[in-house]
């Protein structure tokens, strides 16, 4: 059995069945929605103030999210420049009514820190 992560995750939810396919398998946009809102949280904290995502650099899914995991994304700083930063996002699960933890998606996000006009700043 793996272990979580030892911080505190960015983001933590439930996997319910409206974000589910047919099969009981949980959409990959419905992760990586759920990524992109806590890197970019992460980010805006990093960053102290607004960003905005300019690209999603990796996505791997590892194993599926089934409806009642409990989902954690868990992010740190890949890359800092003078206006971006990347941040690398990992997404464990404890599976429903289980003691099972699993690391089941990664990915990398890149954002710009912007002003109240919307234009590029310095981090």
């Amino acid at each position: 059995m793996e272990n979580l992560p030892d911080t505190i995750p960015a983001l933590r939810t439930i996997a319910m069945p409206a974000d589910a396919n047919p099969d009981g398998d949980i959409f990959g946009g419905w992760i990586m929605s759920q990524m992109d809102i806590a890197s970019g949280n992460f980010a805006a904290q990093q960053a102290k103030g607004r960003v905005v995502t300019v690209a999603v650099d990796a996505m791997t899914f590892h194993k599926p999210i089934y409806i009642g995991d409990d989902v954690s994304c868990f992010c740190n700083i890949a890359r800092k420049g003078n206006t971006s930063i990347t941040i690398h996002v990992e997404v464990w699960v404890q599976r429903h009514h289980s003691e099972t933890v699993l690391k089941v998606t990664e990915g990398t996000f890149t954002f710009v820190a912007i002003n109240e006009s919307g234009q590029s700043r310095v981090i």
